[in-house]
């Protein structure tokens, strides 16, 4: 069973357990792959599916710190309800150990070692990350490594 078939049978769940604010998370994850399979014309891969899922979280985790530097709890609470609903369906995230081993050894591989070679290592970097570290702190990880 692909993602976009669990989260179909994980609405009707939640449609039937009459839980509004999981149909709401999990009816947005499905609006956006639909809008990208119109716009790609034709089926997502799981790979896809991922990058729509990282996107979410990351605005969720935006929003919530936008609600809080704003004092609004009741918008900060939507935010996370929402984001756990999202978060069981992202692969395992890697430790914080695990990222800077991997990141390590990819400034190995590609032989990084200035600014100019940024490109290089998040090239290499993303295909090991994605979908199992933010992106952008593994950025910031690397910056400081070749700055």
């Amino acid at each position: 069973m692909n993602l976009k078939d669990q989260l179909k049978d994980d609405m009707k769940t939640a449609m039937r357990e009459k839980n509004r604010a999981k149909v709401t998370a999990i009816r947005s994850v499905l609006a956006e792959i639909q809008s990208m399979e119109i716009d790609k014309h034709g089926e997502l891969s799981e790979d896809d599916f991922i990058t729509i899922l990282n996107r979410m979280v990351a605005q969720r985790r935006e929003s919530i710190d936008q609600f809080k530097k704003a004092d609004r709890q009741d918008l900060v609470d939507v935010e996370e309800a929402e984001l756990g609903f999202l978060a069981p369906y992202l692969p395992e995230q890697l430790s914080d150990e695990e990222v800077l081993a991997i990141i390590d050894e990819v400034l190995a591989e590609t032989g990084a070692s200035e600014m100019k070679d940024m490109g290089k290592v998040m090239t290499a970097l993303r295909p090991k990350l994605h979908g199992k570290a933010d992106m952008g702190e593994a950025n910031k990880i690397v910056r400081s490594r070749l700055g």
